[in-house]
């Protein structure tokens, strides 16, 4: 998910450059920082995710959500400058998306990005912004899992300071049997000798 985020930030900011306006389009701001910020909670969600949960969740969803503003960019564009946006049936739908499904470098996109026209280049971006989408999907659908089977880093927290509690107490409780047992032999030993 992050290879192909990467991949997203570098090819937006060269589509940027080379279809909108160097100045005054408020657009390349819009779409650079919708690729940076998701790209961006991917890590900081993923840092977060050691201490919570929650944290790593919002911060998952907000990556995904700047990445479905980002879609939006790259369909504006086409439907404003009349261009096609290929479904399943376009001749090329089937060829971009296994481009996309095996490649997660920028290498194997930079050739690309100065060659195609405008209508390819966003079709492009939008096949990883779709496989991407799924793959957050996926994403938040594991850490779902993983809270509800695992807890959140509070509730792992808790169960490893109960567990250590526990063992602790367990021990103490037979050392004073064991003691307890040792008290009754030392006087069963002492009637013994004292009897003898």
């Amino acid at each position: 998910m992050y290879q192909k985020a990467e991949v997203l930030v570098l090819l937006t900011d060269v589509f940027c450059k080379r279809f909108l306006p160097p100045y005054g389009d408020r657009r390349v701001d819009q779409m650079n920082m919708a690729a940076r910020c998701g790209k961006q909670n991917i890590v900081e969600g993923c840092e977060d995710g050691m201490t919570s949960s929650q944290m790593e969740v919002n911060l998952v969803n907000v990556g995904r959500s700047s990445f479905q503003e980002l879609r939006e960019d790259y369909e504006d564009y086409l439907k404003r400058n009349g261009l096609l946006l290929w479904d399943r049936t376009h001749p090329r739908f089937d060829a971009i998306v296994g481009f996309c499904r095996k490649n997660n470098s920028w290498e194997a996109y930079r050739g690309l990005a100065s060659k195609l026209s405008a209508e390819e280049f966003c079709n492009l971006a939008l096949t990883l912004c779709h496989i991407t989408d799924k793959m957050f999907d996926g994403y938040l659908k594991y850490l779902e899992k993983r809270f509800i089977e695992e807890g959140g880093i509070k509730e792992r927290m808790y169960a490893a300071r109960t567990g250590y509690r526990q063992e602790q107490d367990a021990r103490m409780r037979a050392l004073e049997a064991e003691n307890a047992a040792l008290k009754k032999r030392i006087a069963e030993l002492e009637k013994l000798l004292g009897g003898g």
